[in-house]
Formats: structure tokens, sequence, C-alpha cells
């Protein structure tokens, strides 16, 4: 048990992870990201931890799946001794039903955690997310205004969860029977809402938090940490959870060096302090390789923007001829001479919903597994054939096969690039990408310009 800790919390998706450890970290609260559940020995290597995560796959997983997957994944984040334990989910709401129930999830949490009222936090205004009256908006990157959640071009159309409602509550319905209160965005500007009372024989309520503006996130973050006392917390949501704690945290704690302790103080007291915020500040460097298993339209600009650019390309991967070791050859070989030419290289196996190379096949999951294999086999090797140390993985389930298959024991955070998708170090003992920089980012996630931010070491002034 470690009496430091200030959370710890486990990833629907992997990309989603990073995005934790950015909010977090951007703070100074030092955050790892590990791909199992942790040992002592590993958690011991990283002193002066105030937050850890494990980036599971639940956002893929059947109930069934669920219901072996989480349980031990809940233990073991309670037995950290974190106040607060977080579920954290797409800001996206990616989820069905059938497939990622963010519904049974918390069914699960309460057995694990008690029957209490849980927190549900999704909207995280610097994503471009954001819940009002129980409705989510998103952006589709943050160059676009925002879509309500039934009218996005992308999660409307979402090949394994498209949403065709808006209202979370609804949506909610259709994944468990426990009752949903609404904190809206009336009781927030009045301040009021903070208490929630459970009927006789009535479950406890899931407690969803519209979240607007910036302003919202202190307000929130009070509530949930008043909901935390009498026991650890189980929550659920976005990396909004993070940026509303951390709002709230801010002029509660006071910092020393990358050292960030806790103090008594009155919140209203004139010696409030902040958290520390060490922003780290990437070099950039002369040239990149990224691997994208991505379809999203995002990403698909983003790699069309860049591409205007001189000293990028793009190298084609065909999805169908994913288990062809010719064809990684091939690919190898032209990016690698492409790279020595002094380009950085985008090698994709998508440039939107649109292309034709996303036919059935490229869906089925064991065909999406051995493309996962190939962007690793491609990356790696040049890698180790280059000696480049920064890359970029895009699409959500691409990130978590390739920081797998990379050896990655776990992440830490070294600068931002676009909000949820921050620049890590990689802990891969033994491997090639041990050491190296690599950006996880979600198909959605950054603006157009994001592969030249990359480049240069992180985001151009907007």
């Amino acid at each position: 048990m470690n009496h430091e800790l200030l959370l710890s919390y486990y990833g629907d998706d992997f990309t989603g992870s990073t995005d934790v450890m950015e909010a977090l970290s951007k703070v100074g609260l030092r955050t790892v990201l590990f791909l199992a559940p942790p040992s002592r020995e590993q958690l011991a290597r990283f002193p002066d931890l105030r937050a850890f995560g494990i980036a599971g796959g639940s956002r893929t997983m059947s109930p069934e799946e669920m219901e072996r997957a989480l349980p031990p994944a809940f233990q073991a984040l309670k037995a950290s001794g974190a106040p607060i334990i977080h579920y954290k989910m797409c800001s996206t709401f990616d989820s069905s039903p059938c497939i990622g129930s963010i519904g049974r999830a918390i069914e699960i949490g309460r057995r694990v955690f008690g029957d209490r009222p849980t927190p549900l936090m999704v909207g995280a205004p610097v994503l471009g997310r954001y819940v009002v009256f129980g409705n989510l908006f998103a952006r589709s990157g943050l160059d676009t205004e925002p879509f309500r959640l039934d009218r996005h071009p992308t999660m409307s159309r979402h090949p394994v969860t498209p949403m065709k409602e808006g209202d979370l509550r609804l949506i909610l319905a259709e994944q468990t029977k426990l009752p949903v209160e609404l904190v809206d965005v009336l009781k927030l500007e009045s301040n009021s809402g903070a208490t929630f009372r459970v009927a006789d024989g009535k479950s406890a309520p899931i407690v969803l938090f519209d979240t607007l503006r910036e302003e919202h996130l202190p307000v929130i973050g009070r509530m949930i940490e008043g909901m935390a006392k009498g026991g650890p917390l189980f929550t659920v949501g976005s990396s909004g959870v993070e940026y509303a704690l951390t709002a709230h945290w801010n002029g509660r704690f006071s910092s020393e060096g990358a050292k960030t302790q806790r103090v008594e103080q009155d919140e209203a007291s004139a010696s409030a302090t902040t958290l520390c915020s060490r922003q780290p500040s990437p070099q950039a460097v002369k040239q990149i390789v990224c691997v994208s298993g991505s379809c999203s339209p995002v990403t698909d600009r983003q790699i069309a923007h860049v591409l205007l650019q001189p000293g990028f390309v793009e190298v084609a991967l065909d999805p169908d001829a994913a288990a062809d070791s010719d064809q990684a050859h091939f690919v190898i070989d032209a990016a690698a001479k492409q790279l020595d030419a002094g380009h950085s290289v985008i090698l994709h196996t998508s440039r939107g919903l649109d292309d034709p190379r996303r036919r059935g096949a490229a869906a089925d999951a064991q065909t999406s597994s051995r493309l996962g294999d190939l962007l690793t086999q491609v990356l790696e090797r040049l890698l180790q054939r280059t000696g480049l140390r920064r890359a970029v993985v895009c699409g959500g389930d691409t990130s978590m096969h390739v920081a797998r298959a990379l050896g990655s024991e776990a992440l830490e955070y070294l600068g931002p690039m676009a909000p949820g998708s921050p620049l890590c170090r990689v802990h891969a003992p033994g491997r090639v990408a041990d050491g190296c920089e690599i950006v996880f980012k979600g198909g959605q996630v950054g603006r157009d310009h994001f592969f030249h931010d990359v480049l240069q070491g992180g985001p151009r002034p907007t």
C-alpha cells in the first residue's frame, strides 16, 4: 500500500490511458502507465510516484470478457491504497450493450468497491468534449465545431459502436439498470448538487456531470473528492476526471522541486499555493517515422496536411496482405530509402473511411492482429536500421498492439503534442524501442498540423 498515491486508474483503451498520464504529469504529479498490473518491484523503480495506470483493452470486450478481465484489475488498484480509483473510458463514449459496456464496467466496479454513488464525468473541454444537459458533443479533431454524438462524422459511423443517440442517460439505460442522476450546468454554476441521497431499497445512482467550460472543472473536482470520503471511491469517465481533480487540488498542494506534498489549509486561505507545473520541452528532431492503422478522417487530414510540406513522404500498406512477408520487406526497404534521403515517413493502411483498402477483411479481428504485427515489425526494423528515436503510432487499437509487441513495460510522459496524445518515453528492457520517444495517438486526436508538431517537439502556438 502506497500512502503517497493520489489516484490509480485502469484505461479501457491504450491511447486513452496515456491521456490520463498527461493530465497528471503536466502539473508535476509523477505518473507511470504500465501495460500490465505492476509488481511491487516495478513500482519501486519509480520513486516519488503519485499515480499509476494500467493500460487495458475493455473497450473492445464483450460483457462476458469484461467479467473475467476487470475484477482482478480493480482488485489490484484497490490494493494500491489510492483514495480515488478511476475507470478511464473514451471521451466519445465508445460502447454498446455488447461491446465495451460502460454500464457493465460500473456494475463490476460496484461489486469491488461497494454500492456507493459513482461519479461519471465524460466531458473534457481541452479535448473538445462537452456534456450539456446530459448530451455529449465532440469535435472531429480540434479544428471543427462540436457535433452532437449521434451527428458526429466519425462516431455516428463507427464500425463497431456507431452512436445513434446523444443523451448519455439513454445510452447507459441500454447497458445497466442503475439509476442516473444528472448534475447539470445550472447546478454547477449555482455551486449546488454536491449531496446525493440514496433512497431506502434503491441502488446508489450513477452521478453524471455536465461539463461545458473550464470553470466547471474545479467545482466537479471538489464534488468528486467529497464523495471519496469514507473509503476508496470508484469513479468513471474520461481524462476530464483528472483535469477536474487537478483544477480542484490547485491551491491545496504545495510543491518543492519535483515532489508534491499535501498541506492542510482552508480552501479560501490567501496562502493557497499551486501544483508544480512542470512542462518538459522536448527538442526538435530532423526526422520522424510514423505507422498508422487509423481510418479516422482526422488522421487522414493530418497526413494530407503534412504531405503538402517538404520533408514528408507516405508509404501505403495493403491490409489484405498483412501476412505477406514480401510486403513487409518491400515497405521497410522503401521507407528506409526515404529516411536515408532525409525525409520523414508516414506508413499507413488507410486514408480515411472511404479508402478502398478498407474492405471487409480489414475489420476482422484476426486480420487486425496480423496488421498490428506488420506495423510493429516495420517500425522496429526501421528504428533499428536508422537509429531514429522519435516515432508516432496512429490508431487506438493499433497503438495498444504495437506498444505491447515492441516489448513495452511502461511509459512516462515527456511533453505535450496534442491534448490526449503526449510524447512518451518507452521502457522496454532489452528491446530496440527502449528509451525511444513515441506518441501513441488516437485516430481522432489532434490538429491538422499534428505531425509537424511532433517533429518540432511540441505544438505550435494557437
